[in-house]
Protein backbone atom coordinates (compact mmCIF):
# COMPACT_ATOMS: atom_id res chain seq x y z
CA UNK A 1 0.00 0.00 0.00
CA UNK A 2 1.47 3.40 -0.64
CA UNK A 3 0.37 6.02 2.06
CA UNK A 4 2.11 9.31 3.15
CA UNK A 5 2.85 8.88 7.09
CA UNK A 6 1.43 10.03 9.97
CA UNK A 7 4.12 12.64 9.82
CA UNK A 8 3.82 13.64 6.20
CA UNK A 9 0.03 13.95 7.18
CA UNK A 10 0.39 15.91 10.34
CA UNK A 11 2.56 18.42 8.28
CA UNK A 12 0.27 18.92 5.90
CA UNK A 13 -2.60 19.55 8.73
CA UNK A 14 -0.45 22.15 10.00
CA UNK A 15 -0.03 24.01 6.75
CA UNK A 16 -3.36 24.05 5.64
CA UNK A 17 -4.45 25.47 9.29
CA UNK A 18 -1.76 28.08 8.86
CA UNK A 19 -2.80 29.06 5.12
CA UNK A 20 -6.61 29.78 6.29
CA UNK A 21 -4.86 32.59 8.39
CA UNK A 22 -2.04 33.26 6.36
CA UNK A 23 -1.18 36.65 8.55
CA UNK A 24 -1.25 34.79 11.85
CA UNK A 25 1.84 33.99 13.87
CA UNK A 26 1.40 30.38 15.12
CA UNK A 27 3.11 29.11 18.35
CA UNK A 28 3.40 25.33 18.21
CA UNK A 29 0.94 25.22 21.23
CA UNK A 30 -1.80 27.32 19.69
CA UNK A 31 -1.21 24.89 16.62
CA UNK A 32 -1.33 22.00 18.31
CA UNK A 33 -5.05 22.99 20.65
CA UNK A 34 -6.31 24.05 17.09
CA UNK A 35 -5.25 20.16 15.56
CA UNK A 36 -5.79 18.22 18.33
CA UNK A 37 -1.74 16.51 17.60
CA UNK A 38 0.16 16.69 20.28
CA UNK A 39 2.40 19.74 21.65
CA UNK A 40 6.05 17.77 20.85
CA UNK A 41 4.87 16.57 17.17
CA UNK A 42 3.89 19.95 16.71
CA UNK A 43 6.99 21.83 18.02
CA UNK A 44 9.11 19.10 15.78
CA UNK A 45 6.77 19.46 12.49
CA UNK A 46 6.87 23.18 12.96
CA UNK A 47 10.99 23.03 13.27
CA UNK A 48 11.32 20.78 10.44
CA UNK A 49 8.83 22.99 8.25
CA UNK A 50 11.28 26.05 9.17
CA UNK A 51 14.51 24.15 8.29
CA UNK A 52 13.07 23.16 4.49
CA UNK A 53 11.96 27.40 4.01
CA UNK A 54 8.45 26.70 4.15
CA UNK A 55 7.50 28.63 7.49
CA UNK A 56 9.49 31.64 9.44
CA UNK A 57 10.12 31.80 12.56
CA UNK A 58 9.29 34.88 13.98
CA UNK A 59 10.91 34.90 18.51
CA UNK A 60 9.98 36.68 21.18
CA UNK A 61 7.47 37.14 23.44
CA UNK A 62 4.55 37.50 20.35
CA UNK A 63 6.63 35.37 18.23
CA UNK A 64 5.26 32.19 16.54
CA UNK A 65 5.43 30.94 12.75
CA UNK A 66 4.05 31.80 9.48
CA UNK A 67 3.92 30.66 6.25
CA UNK A 68 7.50 31.47 4.34
CA UNK A 69 5.14 32.39 0.73
CA UNK A 70 2.02 32.34 0.14
CA UNK A 71 0.03 29.04 0.22
CA UNK A 72 -0.96 29.29 -3.70
CA UNK A 73 3.20 28.74 -4.39
CA UNK A 74 3.89 25.71 -1.84
CA UNK A 75 2.82 22.32 -3.57
CA UNK A 76 1.77 19.11 -1.57
CA UNK A 77 4.91 17.88 -2.95
CA UNK A 78 7.13 19.92 -1.14
CA UNK A 79 5.31 19.66 2.11
CA UNK A 80 5.52 15.38 1.89
CA UNK A 81 9.42 16.35 1.43
CA UNK A 82 10.06 18.14 3.96
CA UNK A 83 8.81 15.98 6.71
CA UNK A 84 9.39 12.61 4.73
CA UNK A 85 12.12 13.34 2.06
CA UNK A 86 11.55 12.96 -1.48
CA UNK A 87 8.62 10.99 -2.32
CA UNK A 88 9.17 7.30 -3.84
CA UNK A 89 6.88 4.22 -4.37
CA UNK A 90 10.16 2.30 -4.55
CA UNK A 91 13.80 2.86 -2.93
CA UNK A 92 14.78 3.33 -6.23
CA UNK A 93 12.40 4.87 -7.97
CA UNK A 94 13.93 8.13 -6.16
CA UNK A 95 18.25 7.40 -5.85
CA UNK A 96 20.46 4.53 -7.76
CA UNK A 97 22.34 2.39 -5.72
CA UNK A 98 20.03 1.34 -3.25
CA UNK A 99 19.11 -2.01 -4.09
CA UNK A 100 21.51 -5.06 -4.76
CA UNK A 101 19.40 -6.58 -7.58
CA UNK A 102 19.77 -3.01 -9.52
CA UNK A 103 22.11 -4.05 -12.27
CA UNK A 104 19.35 -6.96 -13.35
CA UNK A 105 16.05 -5.57 -12.67
CA UNK A 106 13.55 -5.48 -15.20
CA UNK A 107 11.07 -3.04 -13.34
CA UNK A 108 13.04 -0.16 -11.72
CA UNK A 109 11.93 1.77 -15.22
CA UNK A 110 8.39 1.20 -14.86
CA UNK A 111 8.54 1.98 -10.61
CA UNK A 112 10.50 5.26 -12.40
CA UNK A 113 7.61 5.93 -14.46
CA UNK A 114 5.23 5.80 -11.89
CA UNK A 115 6.94 7.77 -9.52
CA UNK A 116 6.97 10.47 -11.91
CA UNK A 117 3.63 10.44 -12.28
CA UNK A 118 2.85 10.04 -8.49
CA UNK A 119 5.48 13.45 -7.78
CA UNK A 120 4.06 15.37 -10.60
CA UNK A 121 0.61 14.77 -8.85
CA UNK A 122 1.23 15.94 -5.88
CA UNK A 123 4.25 19.21 -7.36
CA UNK A 124 0.23 20.29 -9.42
CA UNK A 125 -1.63 20.10 -5.91
CA UNK A 126 -1.31 23.45 -3.97
CA UNK A 127 -1.50 24.11 -0.24
CA UNK A 128 -4.14 26.78 -0.99
CA UNK A 129 -6.28 24.28 -2.51
CA UNK A 130 -6.24 22.18 0.35
CA UNK A 131 -7.05 25.04 2.36
CA UNK A 132 -10.30 26.02 0.17
CA UNK A 133 -11.48 22.32 0.66
CA UNK A 134 -11.19 22.70 4.64
CA UNK A 135 -12.59 25.80 4.81
CA UNK A 136 -15.56 23.72 2.07
CA UNK A 137 -15.51 21.01 4.54
CA UNK A 138 -15.23 23.20 7.97
CA UNK A 139 -18.42 25.55 6.61
CA UNK A 140 -16.03 28.45 7.44
CA UNK A 141 -15.31 31.96 5.81
CA UNK A 142 -12.54 31.65 3.28
CA UNK A 143 -9.57 33.24 4.45
CA UNK A 144 -7.74 34.80 1.23
CA UNK A 145 -4.16 35.32 1.32
CA UNK A 146 -2.12 38.59 0.05
CA UNK A 147 -2.30 38.57 -3.72
CA UNK A 148 -5.08 35.64 -4.20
Amino acid sequence: MLRVSKLGDYGTMIMVHMARQPLRLFSACDMAMATGLGAATVSKLMKCLAREGLLVSHRGTHGGYRLAREAAEISIAQIVDAVEGPVGVTECSVAAGTCAQEATCTVRAGWQGINSLLRASLESVRLAEFARVAERVAGDEVVASPGE
